[in-house]
Order: C-alpha cells, then sequence, then structure tokens
C-alpha cells in the first residue's frame, strides 16, 4: 500500500512540475537556452479597450517569455511599466532578482482602464524605466536593452519621434498589436527590420503562439530542434546553434531546404484555389493569404504537361482571377498572386463553390479531361448561403476537396467541404500567422501519385500480352512450316 501511494505522490508531483504552479504550460528550460545578458521592459497597454479576462491573457504571456529567461543581477533584468491615459511603473529593473518574486509581481498587476497613452508610456521608459538609478545597466555596453509593447488600440499622442528617441539610445523594441491596433503606429514604434520586430494577433486569446519568438530572440545558445524553434517540415538535425533540415525515407527536400515533396517526377493535376476574400479577413491578413497560396505553388511541378493552377477570389460575389493553364510556370503565377487586389465584403462561399463546379474546370476555363482535379478552399468565417449542393456536387464529380479555415471559421462548414477522409482533408487555426504550417502539410497532400497497384496491373497486362503474341507467333510459324511441307509434295 505504501508503495502504491508514494507512486501516486510521485506522479502529483511530476503533474504540477510539468505544468507550472500558475497553470502555464511548460517552457524552454535553461538546458535548452542560456539567455544574453538584458534589460527587459515589458510596456503594457492597460486601457478601457483592454477587458479584464484579456489583461489576464496577457499576464499569462509575459510568465511565458519570462519563464525559461535566467533572471538574476548579472544575467537578465526585467521590469513592467502599465499605461493607458498615464503611466504606472510596476515594477524597475532592479526590483526583483528571482524568477519566483517576479512571477509573482506579474500576477498581481491590475489593469488601469483608461485611454491609451503609447508616446508617453516610452517617454518614460526613457526617463525612468532604462535609467541607471531603476537598475538599468547603461556603462555596460554588453547588456542589451529591450523593450516589448503590447498594445491593442491606436495611440492618443504622437509616437513616432519618441519612439527615434528610445531606439537611438540603443533600446530595440518589439511592437505587438492586437484585434483593431493601428498598424502604422506599430511600425512607426519598432525597430528595424520591421518584419522582425512587428506581430500582429487577432486576439488575445491567441497571443501566446509569440511566446517561441521571444524565446528564440534572448537566446545566446539554443538547440533549435529540441525548443521547436525551426522550420523543418519533417526532420530538424541540429548543428551547434543552427540546424538544417532533412525529410523522411519516400520524401526529398525541396529546394526552399526546409519543406518535403513526395511528389516524383511530377503528375498532371489541375488545382484551384478558391480563396476567402471578404471584408473579415483585413487587409494585412489577405496579403498572408496570398503568401500561403503562393507557398502552394513552389512545391508544384508547374509546367504544360504537369500541374495547371487557377485562381478564384469570392466575398459577396465571384471573381476568377486567372483560369487554369494562363500560366505555365511559378514565376508568373506567383506574380499573379502577388498583384491580387483584395474585395472586402460579404462571405457567400456557397455561391462560390457553385462556380466551382460549374466553371472553374470546364474544358473552356483550362481544365482537361482525364486529369485530376484538385481545389483548395480557404474560409475565415461562417458563410452566408448554403454550400451543402455545391460540395455535394464537386465530390460526385470526383474533384479532391481541402478546406482550410482561420479565425472563426465553421469547423462543420469545413468538414463539409473537405472529401474523404475528412481528418485528412481539412485544416483550422485560429491565427493567420500560422497558416504557412498549413501550407507545409499541404505540399505533400496535393500531391497526385501514381497508383502503384495500377502501375502493377498494367505491367502485368503487357506480359500477359506479350506471351500470348509469342504463343501466336510460334504457332504461325508451325502453320507455315507444316504449309511448306504440304505444297512440296503436291509439287512432286
Amino acid at each position: 500500500m505504501t508503495a502504491i501511494i508514494s507512486g501516486i505522490l510521485f506522479w502529483v508531483l511530476l503533474l504540477f512540475q510539468e505544468q507550472g504552479v500558475t497553470g502555464v504550460p511548460p517552457q524552454i528550460r535553461g538546458a535548452q537556452c542560456r539567455t544574453r545578458p538584458t534589460d527587459l521592459v515589458f510596456i503594457i497597454d492597460s486601457s478601457r479597450s483592454v477587458r479584464p479576462s484579456e489583461f489576464e491573457q496577457v499576464k499569462v504571456f509575459l510568465s511565458q517569455v519570462i519563464e525559461p529567461l535566467d533572471v538574476g543581477p548579472n544575467t537578465t533584468r526585467i521590469g513592467v511599466v502599465n499605461y493607458a491615459s498615464a503611466v504606472k511603473h510596476e515594477f524597475s529593473l532592479k526590483t526583483h532578482r528571482t524568477k519566483a518574486s517576479l512571477l509573482q509581481a506579474v500576477r498581481r498587476i491590475e489593469p488601469l482602464s483608461t485611454g491609451t497613452m503609447t508616446g508617453l508610456a516610452i517617454q518614460f521608459a526613457i526617463n525612468r524605466a532604462f535609467s541607471e538609478v531603476e537598475g538599468a545597466r547603461v556603462r555596460s555596453p554588453g547588456v542589451n536593452k529591450v523593450a516589448i509593447i503590447v498594445t491593442d488600440g491606436r495611440p492618443q499622442d504622437g509616437v513616432k519621434d519618441v519612439a527615434a528617441r528610445a531606439r537611438a539610445l540603443g533600446i530595440e523594441i518589439f511592437a505587438i498589436g492586437v484585434g483593431r491596433v493601428d498598424m502604422h503606429s506599430l511600425r512607426q514604434i519598432a525597430s528595424e527590420p520591421l518584419d522582425e520586430h512587428v506581430d500582429y494577433v487577432e486576439s488575445y486569446s491567441v497571443i501566446e503562439k509569440l511566446t517561441k519568438k521571444f524565446q528564440e530572440a534572448f537566446c545566446a545558445v539554443s538547440d533549435l530542434c529540441a525548443t521547436g524553434d525551426h522550420d523543418c517540415q519533417q526532420i530538424c538535425v541540429s548543428t551547434g546553434a543552427s540546424y538544417t533540415c532533412a525529410c523522411k525515407e519516400g520524401f526529398t527536400l525541396n529546394s526552399d531546404g526546409k519543406t518535403c515533396s513526395a511528389c516524383s517526377g511530377g503528375a498532371a493535376t489541375d488545382l484551384v484555389f478558391l480563396i476567402d476574400g471578404s471584408k473579415s479577413v483585413r487587409p494585412e491578413n489577405f496579403e498572408l493569404v496570398k503568401k500561403f497560396i503562393n507557398q502552394i505553388v513552389d512545391s508544384l511541378d508547374v509546367s504544360d504537361k504537369n500541374a495547371h493552377v487557377g485562381l478564384v477570389q469570392y466575398s459577396s460575389s465571384v471573381r476568377q482571377e486567372f483560369p487554369l493553364g494562363r500560366f505555365n510556370n511559378k514565376k508568373d503565377i506567383k506574380s499573379a498572386v502577388r498583384k491580387m487586389s483584395y474585395m472586402e465584403k460579404g462571405t457567400m462561399t456557397g455561391q462560390a463553390l457553385k462556380y466551382l463546379v460549374d466553371n472553374s474546370f470546364a474544358i473552356s476555363s483550362g481544365g482537361r479531361p482525364g486529369v485530376p482535379k484538385v481545389a483548395i478552399v480557404f474560409t475565415d468565417g461562417r458563410s452566408q448561403d448554403y454550400i451543402n449542393d455545391a460540395t455535394k456536387k464537386a465530390k460526385e464529380l470526383g474533384y479532391k476537396m481541402f478546406a482550410v479555415g482561420v479565425g472563426n471559421a465553421v469547423e462543420d462548414e469545413l468538414k463539409e467541404i473537405a472529401s474523404e477522409p475528412v481528418s485528412e482533408h481539412y485544416f483550422y487555426t485560429a491565427d493567420f500567422k500560422t497558416i504557412n504550417q498549413i501550407g507545409k502539410k499541404l505540399q505533400s497532400k496535393i500531391c497526385v501519385e501514381e497508383d502503384p497497384c495500377e502501375c502493377e496491373a498494367i505491367v502485368k497486362f503487357q506480359t500477359k500480352v506479350d506471351n500470348l503474341i509469342k504463343a501466336l507467333t510460334q504457332k504461325l510459324e508451325a502453320v507455315t512450316r507444316k504449309l511448306a511441307a504440304l505444297e512440296n509434295r503436291i509439287t512432286v
């Protein structure tokens, strides 16, 4: 009995160790990531537009970024500035010397719930948060100075000049925008390159997805394969502080050095993208959708004889961007995708699917008789019309249907669109920034390979025919010899 109780206690303790006392999922440990000495200040927006539950999610995000860091007087020091119409210094860089007390202090932060004076908060960071009196190591050139700003609105004061002053003082600024944030202001705040310093999430509920990015940013030495901070589709091979990608048996590494393809020799395929261009997508996310399309195109063998690609955009109406076969190389297709303009209206997915069935694969639209038909349907919300009849017709015609949903997409609709087995033909993610992960999975699934069973059957049939011809030839030769012998007798 004692052994059983001890075993139960062991597993309970292990569970708490894995989950953490706060319920935060386990993060990278010091053994995998040694952080550079850094003075890190979080500047968090707690204006009235941030609900209490959303502010709690911001605190979880802060805790997850802090969790793997080497916190201490000689390693990483952390401060938090909370702002709305006014600025509150929650704690300075010198306040907490241990990670435990730091995480407790983060949990105690309360929202201010007034306006959004982002410029004032950045000025406070310059004057106070990064000052020597508050614990900043201003005389130590080897110590990085980093500010992470989280905001969900438009600043009520100027940010351009004050952010420029902060950057000129050597403060590296990351700007995270949520929901209806003003993207132009984020770009004015952040350090260069903007691609690495500006992030956007649809809602506070998915802000935790940015955790890995900052864990990697603060790592001096990291096993990127072990931490998951890599872009390999299948296999990651660590090489010191770097990594290379490899593929499983039967797959080959694509030219991007990251993704793998199961296609060999290229198969003839007619592929049509059906893309949601409704107003809920938002312009910045529509650009990510274009990158998603071109990611798929990169994995195809586009040519006259092999893959043909068509593109249809829909919102309240349907617009064919280009038909199958108009472009016979990847470069022209990708260029046309990048030039595609955003429709920005409703979400008539059923109407779009009907267009796909009636037009997209027709011979008049470039469809090739006898060539497999594949459709990738992309949507971010509930359809405003019925989709059942069109999806049923598409499957009856033998189209291979993939459904990709983002954000507010409805799972039941995605499953209705997807071909069987449904689990392999529909995909969902909450955040547009992660659709490239879906793209990686789709790259291998859309390949139309020859059925080895069919090939074997053809070989067997050909062999049988050859044997029959050989047997008939032998019989014919025997008959010819007998006729010759008979002819000789008659002649004599």
